[in-house]
């Protein structure tokens, strides 16, 4: 049976301020559940480190809270349903119970789920580092319970440390910060490929990154560096140019390509005269 309340009764208006923060309490933590826990702890210690000077500050404050998973899970679980499941007792004692089922439905869902789901998704950060030392409190309030639950969520399902990215993912993580991706990234062509060729390397063995010689670049000892020459050599955009004698197989060294920035292509100088580096050679 509802309990009939004069509207402007000061326990009226009490109930009203119960109500409205219990709503704005399991709102909060609804929020959280979502902003803190979707932030994985590798996360974290890349913006404590190398972050922006805000988001150093807010990753600091938030990863010692966030460092035992399970045990924030539970708590703000905790705190969020003895919110939501106190909200009638007050509202039945305002409205009928059809009405009291009707509104806390309604407020629960919009102002407890949805608007502070999506405000935390988007900047769970920010708002994790403020609400840090709120959250400290209820951990240690909802500790008797809390505590029990979590160990058991260890044993079952592992401390929640979370794997490092394998090289395969840090590879199309570099990708997908390629300015080229046309995600925001703000990585150059140049960058990722110097990257991507880091993590192969281990992979990698020498025959893979050889030429085949008939796609190489390579000039004859006996050629003139005319205008021809010289621009070919230009458009290859390379630093060393390979010689070779009579055929193609018979490599006897390379040339630097700045050395030839003093030759003038108007002299047609002969490559024999041009300093020839050898080849380190060993046998077989």
């Amino acid at each position: 049976m509802a309990v009939e309340y004069d509207c402007c009764g000061v326990e009226f208006f009490e109930h009203v301020a119960i109500i409205v923060v219990l709503v704005l309490f399991a709102g909060l933590m609804s929020g959280l559940t979502l902003g803190l826990m979707s932030l994985s702890l590798v996360d974290l210690e890349v913006l404590a480190k190398s972050g922006t000077p805000q988001d150093r500050k807010h990753a600091a404050k938030i990863l010692p809270v966030v460092r035992k998973q399970h045990l924030l899970l539970c708590t703000l679980l905790i705190c969020n349903s003895a919110a939501m499941e106190a909200l009638p007792i007050f509202l039945d004692s305002l409205v009928t119970a059809w009405g009291a089922i009707l509104i806390s439905v309604t407020l629960i869902l919009l102002f407890g789920e949805i608007i502070p789901q999506s405000v935390c998704s988007r900047h769970g950060l920010a708002i994790g580092a403020t609400v840090a030392p709120v959250v400290r409190v209820l951990v240690w309030i909802c500790f008797p319970v809390a505590y029990p639950i979590s160990k058991l969520l260890d044993y079952m399902l592992g401390d929640g440390h979370v794997a490092l990215f394998r090289r395969a993912e840090l590879k199309t993580l570099v990708k997908l910060h390629g300015n080229e991706a046309g995600k925001g990234g703000e990585l150059t062509h140049d960058e990722t490929t110097i990257i991507a060729g880091a993590l192969e390397l281990t992979e990698k063995t020498a025959r893979n990154s050889m030429t085949p010689l008939c796609q190489t670049f390579a000039i004859d000892v006996n050629r003139n560096l005319d205008r021809i020459l010289m621009r070919e050599i230009l458009d290859k955009g390379h630093s060393r140019v390979p010689v070779f004698y009579e055929k193609k197989t018979n490599i006897i060294g390379v040339i630097l390509v700045k050395n030839l920035l003093s030759i003038h292509p108007d002299d047609e100088v002969p490559v024999k005269n041009v300093t020839i580096r050898k080849i380190p050679r060993y046998g077989f």
